[in-house]
C-alpha cells in the first residue's frame, strides 16, 4: 500500500484537547516496513494501526515499538510553533524501512505523524539514522502555523 507524510488529524484534535505534551511525554519512532499492507497518512490514529496490519519493520537489533525520541525542543519562528528532535539512530541493525510513525507512548500510543522516506532505506549490521529536517517554520516535522 502506501505512506503519505502527514500530521495525523486525530493528533491535531487531541493536541487541542490537552492529550499530548510533546516535551514531557514519551514519544517514540517506529519503522514501517517496505512491503506494507496498510495505508498510513492523515487518517492514522494509533501505533496499533501499524502493528494491526503487521507492517512494523523487523530485523536484527530492531525492537518492536521502535525507540524513544530524545531532545524534544519546542520553539516559535514568527507565528509558527514547531518541534525538533535529536536525530534518531538505530544502532547496529539489519533492517529495511519505507517510513515511520511518531507516536505518544504516554498517551495510549496515539499517532502524531507518519513520514514517507521516499524509498526504502536500510542498514546491514550498521546504524540507520533518521535525520530530522531543519527546526524552523517551513521544515520542522511538527509545526503549527
Amino acid at each position: 500500500m502506501a505512506i503519505t507524510t502527514a500530521m495525523c488529524t486525530s493528533f491535531k484534535s487531541e493536541l487541542l484537547g490537552g492529550t499530548h505534551d510533546l516535551d514531557t511525554h514519551t514519544l517514540k519512532l517506529a519503522l514501517i516496513k517496505s512491503s506494507m499492507s496498510g495505508t498510513y497518512g492523515v487518517a492514522t490514529t494509533n501505533y496499533s494501526d501499524v502493528t494491526g496490519n503487521s507492517d512494523e519493520a523487523s530485523g536484527t537489533n530492531y525492537s518492536a515499538g521502535g525507540q524513544n525520541l530524545d531532545g524534544a525542543t519546542i520553539a516559535v519562528s514568527g507565528t509558527t510553533a514547531h518541534v525538533d528532535f535529536t536525530d534518531e539512530v538505530f544502532s547496529n541493525v539489519t533492517v529495511s524501512s519505507a517510513g515511520c510513525i511518531i507516536y505518544n507512548s504516554s498517551a495510549s500510543n496515539k499517532a502524531i505523524c507518519v513520514i514517507d522516506f521516499g524509498g526504502t532505506v536500510s542498514a546491514t549490521a550498521g546504524d540507520l539514522t533518521i535525520e530530522f529536517p531543519a527546526a524552523d517554520a517551513s521544515n520542522a516535522v511538527i509545526r503549527i502555523a
